[in-house]
Parts: C-alpha cells; structure tokens; sequence
C-alpha cells in the first residue's frame, strides 16, 4: 500500500520543507489540493527539491479550465518531475463552477469522460506524434501546430485519478482514468459494495481490470498519544463527518447504512441560525458513526487498524486530519504500512 501526503503550506520555503520532510519520512507522494491556492505551482517546487517523490493533485477543478489549458500545465509537470506527476481532477458543483469560475455546467460525469478523453488526445499529438482531431459534445479540439507542441514528456503522459463518490462519476473514473480519489467520506462498507463494483462497470467497458487501475483513499483518521490529543483527534473528526453529512451530494454513503434521518437532520442544522450549529452537529455523530467512518486508535495500532478494513480494497491511503497533530507521529506508521 502506497502512502501519500498531504501538501498543508504554500510558502516557498515551507513547500520545499514539507517536501523533503515527506520524502525523507518514506512517504510515496504528495499532493496538492485547490482550495485557496492554486494547486499546481507549489508542486514544482516540490519536485525540484525531491529525487523520487511523487506529486499530484487531489483535486484540481477540472470544469474552471479547458483541457487544452489544462494538458499543458499536465504535460509540463510531469516533464519537469522527470515523470512523477499525476493529474487528479474533480468536478467540484455547479454553484461554484458557474458562480465562482463563471464555467459552463452540465452532465458532469458526462463531461468529465469526455474531459479525460480529450486530454489523452492532446497528450497523444505531443508524446506519440498523433494527429490531433478529437470531436466531442462539450469540447473539441483539431488544431495542434508544430510551434504549440511541446516535446514528449518523460515517462509519457501522466496518470489520471478522478475524484467521485456517486456511481455515474465513479463509472467513468473506471472507464476513462487511471485511478479513483476516493472522498474521505467514504466507508469499507461503500468501498466494497458500492464503490469498486462501480469501478469495474467502468473498466470492463475499456477492457482493462482492476490490476489497471488505482484506488487511492483520504482516510478520516483519529489518533493520539495522551488522551488529550486523541480527544480533540475525536472532537475535530465528529464534525468533519457532521459537515460531510450535512451535504445531499453524499447522502448516498449514510443511506447504505440506514442512516438516511441523520443526514436529513444534519443539512436542517447546517441551514439554522444557531451559533453553535457545527459544534452541536458534531454532537450528532455517535460512536458507531465516527468508527465506521474514520479509524480512531492511538499511533501504535492505526497501520493495523488500515490493513485490516482496507487492504484489500485501496491502492494508496492519505490520513485525514481535522485537527491539528504533530507530523512525526505520522512517521511509524507510514513505516508499518510499507511493511504490510
């Protein structure tokens, strides 16, 4: 199982830091999400500064750019990492596609297949020397002169992972990428019944199999070395299932479980005038929820605790935080899982 790390700063020596300190502590890549910053910039940095370290993105919004802009950015990445990009794309929601990036939206998992075919088109024309004439509903591209087209990138294209939870985006992830984001709102349970049956739908329609594919996991996970610390782990966990909860997006996931009323009864807080919404939402998350949604157990047993729900079900696992935690108790276990 491969262990990935989680890109947290974005000055620049503080990116080169935590880069090095990952690749040191034995992590197997870092990634980069889109939420304040751009997500891109920081992991040149990261792979200046690195020998064998892997960077990605987790997630990049795919529907604020074109897939030509975004190929190029892709490309020039994964040519200067000398091959250890990979490219994980989400599709974010309409309100913050049209309203904050002033994007079209429509069909999302419709677009995203189409999306992740027209990139592979593109990065077809510049490794492979293919003609470039891809022809879609949403995006169409026909034009490549040679004074536009970048040399091949070492190790060819790089990888896509699509970031899903429903079955339609989590069918095309199997269809059309090289991997799976899975949410970190995701449980074993939805994992095995949901989730990976989904994927093999999607890999069965391009021909591939499971061993074609990646499945990496953000896992919600409390620990701690006093009690203390695994208290507020706990507390800080309980609302990030709560705010997770309150969104109809992921209703699916507490469905499965029977626990269709919490959800109903989370998104009716989160709309509320109540100043304590979201600590009292956290309040709702019982002990049965919170186990099934993160691993909750002091640093010693944690890499057990993610060998025994998920080893056989993901490829590559980052560790979830909603709190704050000294990196050096990460160290060991990322060891241990290596070891597994």
């Amino acid at each position: 199982m491969k262990v990935d790390g989680k890109l947290s700063v974005w000055g620049t020596a503080e990116v080169v830091a935590e880069a090095l300190h990952h690749e040191k502590a034995g992590y197997d890549g870092l990634w980069a999400s889109e939420s304040k910053h751009d997500p891109f910039l920081p992991l040149l940095l990261a792979a200046e500064h690195t020998d064998r370290l892997e960077v990605g993105t987790a997630i990049a919004v795919a529907f604020a750019r074109s897939p030509m802009q975004l190929a190029y950015t892709a490309h020039d990445l994964q040519a200067y990492s000398g091959g250890r990009f990979s490219l994980g794309l989400g599709s974010q929601i309409k309100p913050h596609v049209e309203r904050r990036f002033s994007m079209p939206w429509s069909r999302p998992a419709a677009r995203m297949r189409e999306y992740v075919s027209a990139l592979r088109a593109i990065w077809s024309a510049w490794n492979d020397g293919e003609k470039l004439d891809f022809r879609g509903d949403f995006y169409t591209h026909t034009l490549m002169s040679p004074f536009f087209s970048p040399p091949p990138a070492p190790g060819g294209a790089p990888k896509v992972f699509v970031a899903a939870v429903g079955e339609a985006m989590t069918r095309v992830a199997g269809e059309v990428a090289d991997g799976l984001l899975a949410h970190g709102f995701t449980t074993e349970r939805y994992l095995r019944e949901v989730t990976l049956p989904t994927v093999e739908l999607g890999l069965d329609r391009s021909g591939r199999t499971r061993d074609d594919f990646s499945v990496s996991h953000l896992l919600l996970t409390a620990t701690g070395r006093t009690e203390e610390e695994l208290a507020r782990a706990i507390d800080g966990t309980r609302r990030q299932i709560a705010f997770y909860g309150s969104t109809p997006a992921y209703r699916g996931v507490l469905e499965l479980h029977g626990w269709g009323a919490l959800g109903d009864e989370l998104n009716a807080l989160s709309k509320s005038s109540r100043e304590d919404k979201w600590e009292a939402m956290g309040g709702l998350v019982d002990d049965e929820v919170l186990h099934t949604f993160a691993v909750v157990a002091e640093p010693e047993r944690v890499a057990g605790e993610i060998r025994r729900r998920y080893g056989s079900l993901v490829d590559r696992v980052s560790f979830y935080t909603a709190y704050e935690i000294d990196a050096e108790v990460w160290e060991p276990i990322v060891q241990e899982l290596h070891g597994s």
